[in-house]
């Protein structure tokens, strides 16, 4: 089969589409012909060599943990899915992903692809649904009539994050460039700010939830705007214990896990019509250079997906 490898880490040139085995079962694994995969910003830290001394590689390794396709092989332990069914799944991010024509991935990692989706727009939504999902209902336990404010509102994470949110009964204040005013605006936001002209801080106040996924000193100014027993969650870094100390509030880190259950919640959600992926662009597989270095820009509105089949 063809996939995208890197046999070193480094810059975009240590990608390569080459020719690679078709995956081995494990007796709990469902073999999946991907369809289409989403690009993360995890992809091209784990390209980088970031994530060494966090998770155990080994090279050569396929990228990639974001796939929608079909289940063409079942092991014989693997009882959730037959051959056939159209799934999506976030795998676990130890194994080789998914910029590939095959991967094999844990039954209980997937979930039938949600009906109102075509491939290239599920394949954008489960490790962005499942931060979301895991930040905003797990850690944080987002109630009805709660107010979040949601950082980088526009990028894949952040406009799911929105809508999880407002699914859930939460006021919703969103941070994003002025470009993205009307993106945000669709996504029913009900406050935006444009952090190019506004402080956040200055203008927010007695939050109940900041869910941060940028880091560095938006997150240390974050602090500033919740209500006493808010809590400050972060996909990037873990948020300061003696700060949430010193002001009487609480403090989370989430690294995603795999879960088919919380993918099976989000998609009824989407298919409730309450949630939607964003797609910034498309590209075929053999692109994935191109597509690793629109990510590192930073600015992409939505998801970056690489087509595999049709």
């Amino acid at each position: 089969m063809k996939a995208v490898r890197i046999h070193a880490y480094g810059g975009l040139d240590v990608l390569h589409y080459e020719n690679v085995p078709i995956p081995r079962l494990q007796p709990d694994d469902i073999l999946i012909q991907v369809r289409a995969a989403a690009v993360n910003p995890v992809d091209w830290k784990i390209r980088e060599g970031y994530l060494q001394g966090v998770l155990k590689h080994q090279l050569p390794l396929t990228l990639g943990w974001d796939v929608s396709g079909e289940v063409v092989e079942v092991g014989p332990q693997a009882t959730d899915f037959k051959i056939g069914d159209t799934v999506y799944v976030r795998p676990d991010i130890e194994r080789d992903g998914g910029y590939a024509e095959y991967i094999a991935v844990k039954s209980s990692e997937a979930a039938y692809k949600p009906a109102t989706l075509d491939h290239i727009h599920a394949a954008a939504v489960p490790l962005a649904g499942l931060t979301a999902w895991q930040a905003l209902v797990d850690a944080a336990q987002l109630q009805a009539g709660q107010t979040v404010l949601i950082h980088a509102a526009a990028g894949g994470v952040g406009s799911l994050a929105v809508q999880l949110a407002k699914a859930k009964g939460a006021r919703v204040i969103a941070t994003a460039s002025a470009v993205n005013t009307g993106l945000v605006a669709e996504l029913s936001a009900d406050q935006f700010i444009d952090y190019t002209r506004t402080r956040f801080e200055e203008v927010v106040k007695e939050v109940d939830v900041v869910f941060d996924t940028i880091g560095g000193d938006t997150q240390e100014r974050s602090w500033q705007v919740l209500k006493p027993g808010g809590i400050l969650v972060s996909v990037v870094s873990p948020p300061s214990k003696e700060i949430a100390a010193e002001r009487g509030l609480r403090r989370a880190f989430v690294f995603i896990h795999a879960d088919g259950r919380q993918l099976t919640a989000i998609g009824r959600l989407i298919d409730d019509g309450k949630m939607k992926p964003l797609i910034h662009t498309a590209l075929p597989l053999s692109d994935a250079r191109q597509a690793h270095a629109i990510s590192q820009g930073g600015h992409a509105r939505g998801k970056i997906v690489l087509h595999v089949a049709d």
